[in-house]
């Protein structure tokens, strides 16, 4: 039989149009904890060698307006992803809403309880009778408990005052003799470059249970979404590039947000690599369950659930 050529030529027409289709990049959208910053280098650095794009993947990050808003506009299915923190995860699941821990960009605490030396202040008992500056009610208040609970004293022997995140400038301004929630990859470093000589406690040397710092938040129905495992894959890559690039990797992030090239972030960049999870999708199932038993014991959820309800692990 006789091919018609018109046929034909709309035939291949449509099976290049389907095989195009077929090759577009998987859009992907995370919405970041909050503005850019080092943190979020993994993800740049994944984007700038081309990890995502080998991945098939169209990958858009978003810097929200409101930090409390990725995870509620993930709940509504708005995006694919969302960054946010494990101590946040168990308070957003008790609340009801339906997102799951489906990976780590972070995955060593970051906080830290911080004062000057010209304080005085050597050791956790000298904060006896001295103000504490947080910013986060809850949690960081139950960290300070805890903490000095392991010295010896209890939240009677203090005055906490909520500094609305003027952390550095109300401590700098010596109206709080110490403050919680400062970053030890961030505003410890910025005390440091100010000759302010930072003493800092690490919660986790104070009975405060270690956690994942940022993690990856996928809406509970979208678990599958067969783009996941893909961004999880590629956001290692650039985990590995920092790792054996780091100068090179630098440049990089510094050029896609020229805005954070001074000494601050650049200091906080070279500080940073230690702490990405090397593997983004591997997850530490006991830190999980002991954080949750920690936020239960110390009331700031209601319920203790089945790890499965917080967090899953991808395969990669």
């Amino acid at each position: 039989m006789r091919l018609n050529r018109r046929h034909f030529v709309a035939s291949a027409a449509s099976l290049a149009a389907t095989a195009t289709r077929a090759a577009s990049p998987q859009k992907f959208t995370l919405l970041l904890d909050w503005f850019v910053n080092p943190d979020h280098a993994p993800l740049f650095i994944a984007q700038a060698i081309g990890a995502f794009d080998r991945a098939g993947l169209d990958v858009s990050l978003i810097a929200p307006t409101d930090a409390s808003l990725p995870p509620r506009l993930l709940a509504a299915c708005k995006a694919d992803a969302a960054l946010s923190y494990q101590t946040e995860l168990y308070l957003l699941v008790d609340q009801g809403l339906p997102v799951r821990r489906t990976g780590t960009l972070i995955d060593k605490p970051l906080t830290t309880l911080t004062a000057l030396k010209r304080s005085g202040i050597v050791q956790l008992t000298d904060l006896k009778g001295k103000k504490i500056g947080f910013s986060v009610p809850g949690v960081e208040e139950a960290l300070i408990a805890t903490m000095l609970h392991h010295a010896g004293l209890s939240v009677v022997d203090v005055t906490l005052i909520n500094v609305n995140f003027n952390l550095v400038t109300t401590l700098t301004a010596g109206e709080v003799d110490a403050v919680i929630g400062t970053y030890r990859t961030y505003e410890d470093i910025q005390l440091a470059q100010s000759g302010l000589d930072p003493v800092i406690f690490l919660p986790e040397h104070y009975g405060v249970p270690s956690s994942d710092e940022l993690i990856i938040l996928s809406n509970s129905a979208g678990v599958g979404n067969p783009a996941l495992p893909k961004f999880l894959a590629a956001l290692r890559e650039g985990v590995a590039y920092i790792e054996a690039h780091p100068q090179a990797a630098q440049q990089k992030f510094l050029a896609a947000n020229p805005s954070l090239n001074d000494k601050l972030d650049i200091a906080s960049f070279d500080a940073l690599p230690t702490y990405f999870a090397r593997n983004p999708a591997a997850l530490d199932a006991a830190r999980y369950t002991t954080y949750r038993d920690f936020m239960h014991r110390t009331g700031l959820i209601k319920n203790a659930l089945p790890l499965d309800d917080y967090a899953v692990a991808i395969a990669t």
